[in-house]
């Protein structure tokens, strides 16, 4: 039998299992994505930050407001919708935890204000997936919209600070998504938007394929070197060096910064620090 017969029943090359946050956390610090996806068991973890338990309580009102019924959707349900999902977890106290609670509040009253009630998304918190030569993507959308024949990504954010179009463009997040919601449905999708609850402003960009295309290829660039990095330790190369850190501010926010040397050397932030600041 010649090579090439036997080409046919070679074994399907392994695709890399991915999501945008997980190629990020490599970019953001190899050391950080080795205790989330590769030691096990991993580090423990340090205490919830307030600000995430925000934001999940801010996305999933959001998901049960498009869960009613059109004639229902309005500022009204709200306070029922972000009391039932609302997170406890990272605040100071009760005092903080009720003022953050009223300013979340405010905010998707001030948002759903802008919404059309009756118009139906694509999706809502829907997973969208993908498969390249190398990669096998996947995420959660916070919103798919269709406007003029297209689909568009939609990101609630709730961070301090305001966003601008070139974070809008340079998201991997949001690039990624596009590519697989495009796959997922059928149609173009080029529109990506951060919508920052806080200001009610929304940051967005139009992608090109060419420029979808790039983003796509600096995501397959990052599995190659997780995979590199897996074969080396795999090797007998010592975990920090397969994996080394990238020590830099992020670190004070790091949920391993006590399992690391670098980070232990970072200024601890408090749980509740990012929402007891005035939104920038």
């Amino acid at each position: 039998m010649d090579n090439e017969q036997l080409g046919l029943f070679a074994p399907p090359r392994r695709l890399f299992t991915c999501t945008p946050s997980k190629l990020g956390s490599y970019e953001d610090c190899p050391r950080r994505y080795r205790f989330t996806y590769v030691d096990r068991p991993s580090p423990p973890k340090g205490p919830p930050w307030a600000h995430n338990s925000l934001g999940a309580s801010v996305h999933t009102a959001l998901r049960s407001w498009y869960a009613l019924d059109p004639d229902r959707r309005d500022r009204a349900a709200l306070p029922t919708l972000l009391k039932a999902t609302w997170v406890s977890e990272g605040y100071r106290d009760d005092a903080q935890e009720r003022d953050v609670f009223r300013r979340a509040l405010g905010w998707l009253e001030s948002y759903v204000d802008g919404l059309d009630p009756h118009d139906e998304p694509v999706g809502v918190e829907r997973t969208v997936a993908a498969r390249t030569d190398t990669l096998a993507l996947s995420g959660r959308v916070d919103r798919i919209d269709q406007r003029d024949g297209e689909l568009v990504i939609v990101d609630y954010k709730t961070g301090r600070s305001g966003l601008t179009p070139d974070d809008a463009r340079g998201s991997r997040a949001l690039a990624l998504y596009a590519i697989a919601a495009s796959r997922v449905f059928r149609k173009p999708c080029h529109r990506v938007e951060l919508h920052h609850l806080p200001t009610g402003t929304v940051a967005a960009h139009d992608h090109t394929d060419d420029s979808l295309a790039r983003h796509l290829r600096r995501a397959e660039a990052t599995a190659a070197d997780i995979t590199a990095a897996d074969a080396a330790l795999a090797a007998g190369t010592p975990a920090d060096e397969a994996f080394p850190v990238a020590p830099g501010p992020q670190c004070s926010w790091c949920d391993y910064r006590r399992s690391c040397p670098a980070g232990v050397e970072a200024a601890a932030k408090d749980p509740w620090t990012a929402v007891d600041r005035p939104v920038a």
